[in-house]
C-alpha cells in the first residue's frame, strides 16, 4: 500500500506552530533529509497505516527505505516532495516517474506519509497539489494511487481524484489481517 498514512481532512491548517512548506527534494539535498522521512514512515507504520512495512519496523530498515528512494531521485526515476515546519519533516509523498515503455504518460503517486502530529494542519492537501503540479511539470497527464485509509479517501476525492474501484485483502495492516485498497485517479490535463 503507498498512500495509506493521512489523517488530514483537507483543511488549510490554521495553526499556532510554524507555518508548513513543502519542496521538492533533489539527489543533492534529499539525503539530509532521511532522518526526517525515516521519523514519518516510523510514525506511520506505528499509527497501524498500510504503507508496505510490518510492525514493529526498525529504524534501519527503514532508512534503507529512504535511501533507495533517494537513490530512484538521483536516476530521475522519481519525485521526492517533502512538507516541513520549523519542527522538521511531517510528511511527504512521491511520483514514481519510472513506467513501463507504453505509459510514459503516468506516474504513481507513492507514499503519501504525514506524521501523527501534523494531521488535521492541511498537509495533505498542500502535499497532493504539489505532488499534481509536479506531476505536470514533469510531462504527466495521468496520476494514480491506491490507499487503505479512509481519511485519505475523502482528502483525494476533495481533491478531485476518481475512485475506480476496491480490491478486498489487497495487503496487510502492520499488525496482520487483511485489509482492502481502494484505488484512484486523476488526469492532470
Amino acid at each position: 500500500m503507498d498512500s495509506a498514512c493521512l489523517d488530514s481532512r483537507g483543511n488549510t491548517g490554521e495553526s499556532a506552530s510554524a507555518p508548513v512548506t513543502v519542496r521538492l527534494l533533489t539527489g543533492a539535498d534529499a539525503p539530509a533529509a532521511i532522518p526526517g522521512l525515516t521519523d514519518v514512515l516510523l510514525d506511520c507504520v506505528e499509527g497501524g497505516a498500510s504503507v508496505s512495512f510490518m510492525s514493529p519496523l526498525d529504524r534501519t530498515t527503514a532508512e534503507g527505505f529512504w535511501r533507495s528512494v533517494v537513490a530512484g531521485v538521483e536516476q530521475g526515476e522519481r519525485i521526492l516532495l517533502v512538507a516541513e515546519d520549523g519542527e522538521g519533516v511531517l510528511g511527504t509523498v512521491q511520483l514514481v516517474l519510472a513506467q513501463p515503455p507504453n505509459q510514459p504518460h503516468r506516474a504513481d503517486l507513492s507514499k503519501m506519509l504525514v506524521h501523527r502530529r501534523a494531521r488535521r494542519r492541511g498537509v495533505g492537501a498542500a502535499l497532493m497539489q504539489a505532488a499534481e503540479e509536479a506531476g505536470r511539470t514533469a510531462g504527466k497527464t495521468l496520476l494514480v494511487l491506491d490507499t487503505a485509509s479512509p481519511d485519505a479517501e475523502r482528502l483525494y476525492t476533495r481533491a478531485g481524484w476518481i475512485k475506480v474501484g476496491v480490491i478486498p485483502n489487497f495487503a496487510l495492516w502492520p499488525e496482520g489481517g487483511f485489509c482492502d485498497a481502494a484505488f484512484f485517479y486523476k488526469a492532470l490535463v
